[in-house]
């Protein structure tokens, strides 16, 4: 766990592991998971005046304006100002990563690289409690009792968007959209590349990483 405010954005295609290396993260090193996802489902289900706003784009098939975005995400890291923070799902557009540089700048960019076949062939065993949306990967990531979920026991479903066309077109959207957001965190010397193909092959360097980088960030801040 830090002792120290660690603020970190972690990026990855579309079932590249995202999920699994999060929530390690945060189970490690003590950080505040922020997914930009979960926040707008919560406002959405909740009836707040901006998940209205936001489902009024979602179900139009438009995306959420940046401004609403950003309402959401730094609505909550002012919530947990004194501690820290692993943000997921944000920023997806430059805009979103100055104006988050310039309120709340961030320390660590870590960037999944998974091969876009393996990505393909992966989401074809890919299972999930919808309620909670646990994902599960048949053959690496299974759950305890086949088809069911390990907290609730209920029924896992395969969604349509993981059917291989499908996922191959998301990557590619993912990687010409992310892209621009890339290189702005390259420019500013904090975004580092993990590759491999399993999560079990990543894992362990993102973690060599982070103690490393949790222990400049103390030194550097006493």
């Amino acid at each position: 766990m830090t002792s120290k405010i660690l603020r970190a954005v972690i990026m990855g295609a579309p079932a590249s592991g995202k999920g699994t290396i999060s929530s390690r993260i945060v189970n490690k090193f003590g950080l505040e998971h922020i997914s930009a996802g979960d926040i707008l489902r919560l406002n959405i289900k909740n009836g707040t005046p901006l998940g209205q706003t936001a489902k009024k784009y979602i179900e139009g098939g438009l995306l959420v304006p940046d401004d609403l975005v950003i309402k959401c995400i730094f609505g909550r890291i002012i919530e947990i100002a004194k501690k820290s923070w692993l943000l997921d799902g944000f920023p997806r557009t430059v805009v979103q990563a100055e104006q988050l540089n310039a309120q709340h700048p961030v320390d660590v960019v870590i960037n999944l690289l998974v091969p876009k076949q393996v990505i393909v062939e992966r989401t074809q065993g890919r299972w999930t409690h919808l309620p909670s949306g646990r994902v599960y990967n048949i053959g690496f990531n299974e759950p305890k009792v086949p088809f069911k979920d390990d907290v609730t026991g209920e029924p896992l479903v395969q969604r349509d968007d993981d059917k291989p066309e499908t996922v191959a077109k998301r990557f590619e959207l993912y990687e010409s959209c992310t892209k621009p957001v890339i290189e702005y965190y390259k420019n500013l010397n904090i975004c580092y590349d993990f590759a491999g193909k399993a999560t079990n092959e990543i894992w362990p360097r993102v973690d060599e990483f982070l103690m490393e980088k949790t222990k400049s960030l103390m030194a550097n801040r006493q």
